[in-house]
């Protein structure tokens, strides 16, 4: 663990344990795809909390001691969603600059790359994730995977910001939405969302016109989950407006690419009948919130040893995790996982399946920082009822 490891402890309630924090913790668990629904939503929740929350690296800026990415001119950069395939791992960023003033706060700087994407192969989160390359121009510099137009604020398009990925044997499918203008904090607008692909393991980059989503609709920014659904093979995406302030709804696609290129194929989850079943529409208006709140940047995952899905998030400036019954909810009150007051300028905590302790007990995910606008691998521990 890193020498400038920091962390936090948490009061964890009488009557819960944490999962053998003892165990090994080299080994990681699956990558996710194809976690089955069960739609029984009459279980307990098993988690009452996380503890031992600790900052284990910086992954991306000058004073990463894990990866160079002055080398790629990556000064300052945010996100960092997941995508896996195969024992590969390709981490998607935001807003990227290669040259920034010293001690200068949030985005902004030279070199400014709408996207930019590393990928690895590192399947130990226990000391940080070193990235075996990133995707590169011509002069060996990270590239602007999806050109964002850079237009002055709110005239156009400022921005294309990836909010997630996932993809279809070896496809790589990334989601952006368009920005047009940034507001106040946790507030702006979009032109609208879309996906681009990639046939080339992210070399090269196609935007697919034909699917998009509206900018005011719930779908700008969203996470996926690969699951299996009475035999089916979907990509799950729970997602939220633009900005940080709505709450969650969901859509499903089959797992094809024919299907995933095809914006008639997406169905919107409007609640279950009267077996627990989930109920879909074609139709994007007829979608439900199966998750209220002043929602951010998210990931939900598949946990395997408990059997239940978690949703992090950022929600009134804090980081946190929901536990869901089922991938529609209920949803549990949210357990803390960092604060505003302990971590300053945090927001898009993101998970990985494929980094998760072999008994579950363990959580790695990335966390972004406004200040010194940079990417950073955490830890933290579940806390589960006894």
């Amino acid at each position: 663990m890193s020498a400038r490891a920091r962390t936090y402890r948490r009061v964890v309630p009488a009557a819960a344990t944490t999962i053998a924090v003892t165990a090994a913790l080299a080994a990681c668990g699956a990558s996710g795809e194809g976690a089955p629904v069960d739609t029984e939503t009459d279980k307990p929740f098993v988690i009452s909390g996380v503890e031992n929350v600790t900052q284990v690296a910086q992954l991306t800026g000058p004073d990463s001691t894990l990866n160079d990415t002055d080398a790629v001119a990556v000064a300052g950069t945010d996100l960092g969603s997941m995508i896996n395939v195969g024992d590969r791992t390709y981490f998607l960023f935001g807003d990227t600059f290669g040259v920034r003033e010293p001690g200068m706060t949030g985005g902004g700087g030279g070199n400014w790359r709408s996207n930019a994407m590393a990928y690895t192969t590192d399947d130990d989160p226990t000391d940080g994730i070193t990235f075996d390359g990133w995707i590169t121009d011509d002069i060996g510099l990270a590239l602007e995977l999806v050109p964002g137009l850079k237009e002055p604020d709110d005239t156009g398009e400022v921005t294309k910001i990836p909010t997630y990925g996932f993809a279809i044997e070896d496809t790589l499918y990334l989601s952006f939405m368009s920005v047009r203008h940034w507001g106040d904090p946790g507030v702006w607008t979009a032109n609208y969302s879309a996906l681009a692909r990639s046939t080339d393991e992210g070399q090269s980059w196609e935007v697919l016109d034909d699917v998009q989503w509206p900018g005011d609709s719930n779908f700008i920014q969203v996470a996926t989950a690969q699951v299996v659904e009475d035999g089916t093979e979907y990509v799950y995406q729970w997602g939220i407006p633009a900005g940080r302030f709505g709450g969650v709804q969901l859509m499903r696609v089959e797992a094809t690419t024919d299907a995933v290129e095809d914006l008639g194929a997406y169905e919107y989850f409007t609640g279950t009948d009267d077996d627990g079943a989930p109920v879909w529409s074609e139709d994007l208006d007829e979608a439900e919130t199966v998750l209220d709140g002043t929602i951010g940047e998210l990931s939900v995952m598949y946990h395997e040893q408990t059997e239940r899905w978690l949703l992090t998030t950022s929600t009134g400036g804090d980081a946190v995790l929901f536990e869901g019954a089922t991938p529609w909810g209920p949803w549990s009150e949210p357990h803390t996982i960092t604060t505003q007051a302990e971590t300053p300028g945090l927001y898009s905590p993101y998970l990985n399946p494929r980094y998760v302790s072999e008994d579950g007990s363990t959580l790695y995910f990335t966390l972004s920082i406004w200040d010194p606008y940079n990417v950073f691998w955490y830890a933290m521990d579940l806390v589960t009822e006894s």
